[in-house]
């Protein structure tokens, strides 16, 4: 209370924050999907509209190399909590909301035949015995709490168990629950008005937590639902944005500028209320992204978002998908202002916040129950340097990412290292006899990655592996191994990295699977969508799944609330039914399901749709297994025959 009291007479008088206490609140803001060019930070974008993200910009410095650990959410989510690499962690894919609990990397014995080589299986968890940074700030007397999206487990690994006192609204799922707008469906979290914006009503109770720590500093987790999916927003920004769409802009959804629109204004809340506390001087702010932008769902008849001038998105190893925006106000250390091209990465911000408030790690004297060594340990390093305006000149930072999800610009199993203006992407044994192939870019002069210089530059490709192959050492990664059933002749080296237009086959077509032809009458109606189906013995099986598997059904005779049933045996897992009221091109509504795994089941699923359904789409979870059906299922209430397929 002194603490606050103090500062608070000497605000009073204009005098400059110089007198900035040596313990400072800290904010962390993370947006969810959040690309480099969905804000005015990089004068990437005209129609997005961040003002209160440029205002946060004005109090301190912005980063233009800024990395996140993955391309995909819950590795960064882990890496900003524990200061280590997703490859130490093996948290490598956000399945974290899956039913089963599993803590360690398994390596699977085989892989597809169009595969080179196999991918290990990573855990379902963080594990507790990470001692994360809300630990560490909690030992040293902060007060702390979890606001938004986790996705890192549901308890006993929730925020609870990690070291936040509180948790709100203590949801471990993928996105929010349902809609951005109310009503939600988030188990003991209600609006308090009718189409409440999750982002409104989250930021105001952020503030109102603020406002109770008064005896103690604060570490404050704002992990933002926005702008993931599901794709809604508030109606009246929806139509804002609509009537300042450029057809020819790249960047052209609506609503998803409206998405982008409600997070600004979150964060506009959170500044407004450390203003009106009084304690904005006192306080670090930190504002980054999980991951790049969305480029392969679809919203307003368009992607959500464009990276441009980067390539790839979200789930590739390209910069659309790695590289964010990134502030940091850093009171008394940050030129307002200021900017920096220093390369830095989510594994950065631990040791950085502690080594900034003068406190210490875990030490080799000291032991922790949630401390699985005697001494704690960093990937990251602290980039306090750069705060201050200094370069890190060959700082090397690394993103492991051994998966391929087969999204547009998709690449095999690969880790990359950026130092300096290159980068270097090894594809696990991507070449020739179970060699490993590279792609190198100079980012200076070639942002786009579209001039691969491994062949001229031998040399540098083999210092620059060197530092992967150090850094895999390390953190004692496991890494993909070649695949023993691969197959050349079902490989397909000139799909690699293309993007593939939403709903075509990701082989060429005289080789399409049975049941990937939209008239092959076993599947009676029904078309498969990033993935291979083929009906035997009276059962659907479904396999090469991709991120993005779905059995889409043309329901144009059924309207109103609507259940749809099936019967299935898959692995388990989180995924979702929508329906497209205005056939391919609409919008999305949607009903979120969870697979138990491991034996048949039958699923009901309630629509509540208000009019016709057109499109039904049953989306499945990426597994390596195939995934069987015996029938779907869809009656609606407005008297229509049930539609049942019995496969």
């Amino acid at each position: 209370m002194l603490r606050r009291l103090a500062f608070l007479l000497v605000s009073s008088f204009a005098i400059p924050h110089s007198s900035f206490s040596a313990q400072p609140n800290i904010l962390v803001i993370l947006a969810d999907d959040l690309g480099w060019s969905d804000t005015t930070l990089y004068g990437t974008t005209t129609f997005y509209q961040t003002p209160n993200v440029e205002r946060l910009a004005k109090r301190g410095m912005t980063f233009t190399r800024a990395y996140s650990a993955s391309p995909l959410c819950s590795p960064t989510r882990s890496a900003l909590l524990t200061g280590q690499s997703p490859a130490r962690t093996g948290i490598t894919t956000p399945n974290c909301h899956l039913p089963q609990v599993t803590l360690e990397t398994t390596m699977p014995k085989t892989a597809p035949p169009n595969q080179k080589a196999i991918q290990p299986s990573p855990p379902t968890r963080l594990k507790t015995e990470y001692r994360t940074l809300a630990e560490t700030l909690k030992d040293a007397g902060y007060a702390t709490a979890h606001f938004g999206k986790w996705h890192l487990g549901p308890e006993p690994y929730s925020p609870l168990q990690q070291g936040f006192d509180f948790d709100l609204p203590h949801h471990p799922g993928p996105g929010p629950a349902g809609s951005f707008v109310a009503p939600w469906k988030f188990a003991n979290f209600k609006e308090k008005s009718p189409g409440e914006h999750i982002e409104d009503r989250m930021a105001v109770e952020a503030v109102a937590w603020m406002e109770q720590q008064k005896e103690k500093p604060f570490y404050l987790n704002y992990w933002m639902f926005s702008v993931h999916a599901p794709f809604d927003a508030k109606k009246a920004n929806i139509e804002k944005h609509r009537a300042r769409i450029d057809p020819k802009d790249a960047q052209r959804s609506p609503t998803y500028a409206a998405m982008i629109q409600s997070m600004d204004d979150a964060i506009g809340t959170l500044l407004d209320g450390l203003d009106r506390l009084g304690i904005a001087d006192d306080t670090i702010i930190l504002f980054t992204a999980d991951n790049g932008g969305n480029m392969y769902n679809e919203v307003d008849g368009t992607t959500p978002t464009s990276n441009r001038p980067l390539r790839g998105g979200k789930a590739t190893m390209f910069e659309g998908g790695t590289r964010v925006p990134c502030v940091v106000v850093w009171p008394g250390m940050t030129a307002p202002g200021s900017r920096s091209d220093a390369i830095i990465q989510s594994e950065d911000f631990y040791p950085t916040l502690i080594a900034g408030v003068g406190v210490q790690p875990l030490g080799d004297s000291e032991r922790s129950a949630k401390a699985s060594t005697p001494t704690q340990r960093f990937d990251g390093h602290s980039i306090l340097p750069a705060l201050k305006g200094d370069s890190l000149a060959g700082k090397a930072v690394f993103q492991y990412f051994p998966h391929n999800p087969g999204v547009p610009d998709w690449l095999p199993p690969a880790v990359s290292v950026h130092r300096d203006d290159w980068k270097l992407i090894r594809i696990f044994h991507g070449g020739e006899n179970g060699a490993h192939r590279h792609l190198l870019f100079n980012l200076r002069d070639d942002l786009g990655e579209k001039n691969n210089l491994a062949a001229q530059k031998h040399e540098l490709v083999a210092e620059l592996d060197a530092l992967i192959e150090s850094f895999l050492a390390d953190t004692k990664a496991v890494v993909p191994v070649p695949n023993p059933k691969f197959d050349p002749a079902q490989y397909h080296p000139e799909l690699e990295g293309k993007s593939q237009p939403k709903g075509k086959a990701k082989t060429p077509a005289k080789s399409a699977a049975k049941g990937k032809d939209d008239g092959d009458p076993a599947l009676q109606g029904w078309k498969a969508r990033d993935c291979q189906a083929a009906v035997k013995d009276g059962i659907l099986r479904i396999t090469n799944i991709g991120s993005e598997c779905f059995l889409g059904f043309s329901a144009g005779k059924h309207s109103g609330p609507t259940t749809a049933k099936f019967r299935i045996k898959a692995k388990g897992g989180f995924s979702h039914f929508d329906w497209l009221p205005g056939g391919v091109g609409s919008k999305e509504q949607r009903v979120d399901f969870t697979l138990k795994g491991g034996d048949w089941e039958e699923i009901t699923v309630e629509l509540p749709a208000e009019g016709p359904l057109g499109i039904v789409r049953l989306y499945l979870p990426m597994q390596e297994k195939a995934v069987e059906i015996d029938w779907i299922e869809i009656s609606s209430k407005n008297g229509s025959k049930a539609t049942r397929t019995a496969f």
